[in-house]
């Protein structure tokens, strides 16, 4: 198929490479011309891994970026919609969902033949079927149904492994007004016969996608409040918990040997200092706006919030028990992103304890793989970057562990190696308690314990 995508994030980006790498031909759209130079010198605006392979592989063959929203639309036979809804502490904004609809309408109004327009990115239920339908078919003169599809095709991509999980769907979910728009959105996914699809209505498509991320939000936060729990009750840790509640059967799944593994969702089931990134804090917090708006409070999902954003406190409770007053403490912060294997620091609870940290006056130095200049532009110059790891535990008294990089693996050695090992406050639980000698962390009641 010829497919345009609108957007660059990414939603757009590894969606268009990965289609193209299908046998598709798309072009990336973008306004801003900077992203849309780097993608056409094979260099991804974003930090993904196996995105750039993918990219220069297919440039130029069956893939290619523009600022000429107007011709991708002509040129294609389905768009995607794919800009960014950023939350805005009360809904989701969709100017730019809005922006895009008005001008694939203005392309549609002079286009022959059948276009169908699916919307990619994260909306609340009804945007497709009102707001995105009601501009197309205001600004094109045309109906939805009749002289073009309107259709939802929710990502479930995972920064870091993104190209994965496009290439590797557990599921497909297609949410469609019409049957010409169903039938285009399963020729798009063709290449996936043995993927489960959903297909269903487009508002059921938003909906399952918020859904989604809401279970994993969930999961994080209760794992969260059990460690606190453990950690006051003392005697407890919350890793050795866990490992019980992997265990059980609704966390597992059987190998073809017939031995146990752990599913994939156990992983959210471990306690650590919070989520963050781009989904799951904005997506819980609009799905609760939604139920607001609809006389449905959602109180559940507002406790999952409220134990999420008090999360990066508790890394501040266990320096306290170790270091009073924290004036004047050398603290080395590891980790920056809010999730390994990429660099955005969006929401990562690294910046509120760093924040901290800082209010406090603590002196501190922080490393990560790929993450230092994004977290730069956040933090700027009240934080001292040190290049290597190593470089992060010299001459500090205390090493915080906030994101689960598989370097820091290297940090038992590492610390061995010191004459005087700094106290490892591990807010992952990445780390064997054991193997340091002064070792706190999240849901342990004392150092060792």
């Amino acid at each position: 198929m010829r497919v345009s995508i609108v957007g660059t994030g990414y939603v757009g980006l590894v969606s268009g490479v990965c289609l193209s790498e299908l046998g598709h031909t798309v072009v990336c759209v973008d306004v801003d011309s900077n992203k849309v130079a780097k993608i056409l010198d094979g260099v991804p605006p974003i930090f993904e891994d196996g995105l750039e392979r993918l990219l220069k592989k297919n440039l130029g063959k069956r893939f290619t970026a523009s600022e000429n929203l107007r011709a991708a639309v002509l040129g294609s036979e389905l768009t995607l919609i794919a800009v960014g809804t950023p939350f805005d502490g009360s809904r989701i904004d969709l100017s730019y969902v809005r922006q895009v609809a008005r001008e694939i309408g203005e392309a549609l109004r002079d286009k022959d033949g059948y276009h169908v327009v699916v919307v990619k990115s994260t909306v609340v239920p009804g945007t497709t079927d009102t707001v995105v339908r009601g501009l197309l078919e205001e600004v094109s003169g045309k109906r939805a149904g009749a002289d073009f599809g309107v259709g939802m095709n929710p990502e479930f991509l995972t920064e870091g492994q993104a190209i994965r999980d496009f290439m590797e769907p557990d599921r497909i979910v297609l949410g469609a007004l019409d049957a010409r728009t169903m039938e285009a959105l399963d020729e798009l996914y063709a290449s996936f016969r043995t993927v489960p699809r959903i297909r269903t209505n487009p508002r059921t498509a938003e909906m399952i996608k918020y859904a989604s991320n809401a279970v994993l939000a969930t999961a994080i936060s209760f794992s969260n409040e059990i460690a606190n729990l453990c950690a006051a009750l003392g005697g407890v840790d919350v890793v050795d918990v866990m490992e019980g509640v992997h265990a059980s059967s609704y966390l597992t799944v059987p190998g073809p040997d017939g031995k146990r593994t752990k599913a994939p969702i156990a992983s959210f089931f471990q306690a650590g200092c919070g989520f963050g990134g781009s989904c799951l804090p904005k997506d819980v917090k609009a799905l609760i706006s939604h139920g607001h708006d609809h006389g449905t409070p959602m109180p559940l999902l507002r406790s999952v919030i409220a134990v999420n954003e008090a999360q990066p406190d508790q890394i501040l409770r266990i320096l306290e028990r170790h270091f009073q007053p924290l004036s004047g403490i050398r603290v080395g912060v590891l980790g920056l992103a809010f999730k390994p294997d990429t660099d955005d620091v969006r929401e990562s609870p690294a910046i509120p304890v760093i924040r901290s940290l800082l209010a406090r006056n603590a002196s501190v130095k922080a490393y990560d793989p790929i993450a230092v200049p994004e977290a730069r532009k956040v933090l700027g110059d009240s934080v001292a970057f040190a290049p290597t790891l190593r470089e992060c535990l010299e001459d500090v008294q205390a090493v915080v562990l906030l994101t689960r990089w598989k370097e820091f693996e290297a940090l038992p050695a590492l610390l061995e190696g010191l004459e005087s090992p700094p106290l490892l406050l591990d807010g992952r639980r990445q780390l064997d308690k054991r193997s340091v000698p002064d070792y706190a962390g999240i849901g342990l009641s004392g150092p060792g314990t």
